[in-house]
């Protein structure tokens, strides 16, 4: 008799059937049995307060996980968009071994520097002279100048930086007492990805280089304004 007694208190002692207590803590999200409802509340039901505790670890380990996921995911995604944006290149005039000219003209002629010291990113075409950007963002640009000019001629080194057709600036040099000069202009420019960026020979204008690269054209990202990019020119 006293054993029938203990197995009818059982379920009461343990406050619910099994089936109420899953780790799932939204199984128990509007359950209509009272009896679950005053057994969760009493604070003398041990195994409710375990049970609640347990529920509350589990949602708590689970959003801690799906956070760091998250983080997880977000920082590759950086990772791979710094490594994918890097741009950079610097290029001179050529690498003839005896100093040659590009120049005079009677029109403006586009710079095509041919030597290629750096092409980080494959924005810089070594056949049209045109750097291509690739993400939107600021850019410095540096451009070196140099000409020997004939008995004739009183300048010697002259170029314009374009951006998109556009002139932004440019080192001239008056060669009135010799016959060589240089000039360099440094410049930060904000660009739009897809913009191009060249170098233009003005009219009556010359520049002279040899493998000791007197000329030479450098630029490269600063820091970008935004995620868009423009997609890879092909390199030549």
């Amino acid at each position: 008799m006293r054993a029938i007694v203990l197995l009818c208190l059982l379920p009461v002692a343990l406050c619910a059937t099994p089936n109420y207590y899953s780790w799932n803590p939204q199984n128990h999200i509007g359950h209509k049995d009272d009896t679950y409802l005053k057994c969760y509340d009493q604070a003398s039901c041990g195994c409710c307060l375990m049970q609640r505790q347990m529920g509350r670890m589990e949602m708590y380990f689970n959003k801690s996980v799906e956070g760091m996921h998250r983080l997880l995911n977000e920082s590759k995604k950086e990772i791979t968009d710094m490594r994918a944006s890097r741009s950079a290149f610097s290029v001179a005039l050529n690498n003839d071994s005896a100093l040659t000219c590009f120049g005079p003209f009677a029109t403006n002629r586009v710079v095509i520097y041919k030597h290629v010291f750096l092409n980080l990113g494959g924005g810089y075409n070594v056949s049209t002279g045109v750097f291509t950007v690739p993400r939107s963002g600021v850019y410095s640009f540096a451009l070196t100048v140099y000409g020997r000019a004939p008995n004739s001629s009183t300048l010697a080194a002259c170029a314009n930086l374009r951006v998109n057709g556009t002139v932004v600036t440019g080192p001239t040099e008056n060669g009135m007492h010799d016959r060589e000069d240089s000039a360099t202009i440094v410049v930060a420019v904000k660009l739009k990805a897809g913009d191009k960026v060249d170098v233009v020979l003005p009219a009556g204008c010359f520049l002279c280089d040899n493998s000791s690269h007197f000329n030479t054209f450098t630029g490269f990202l600063l820091y970008a304004t935004d995620h868009h990019r423009h997609p890879h020119p092909t390199m030549v």
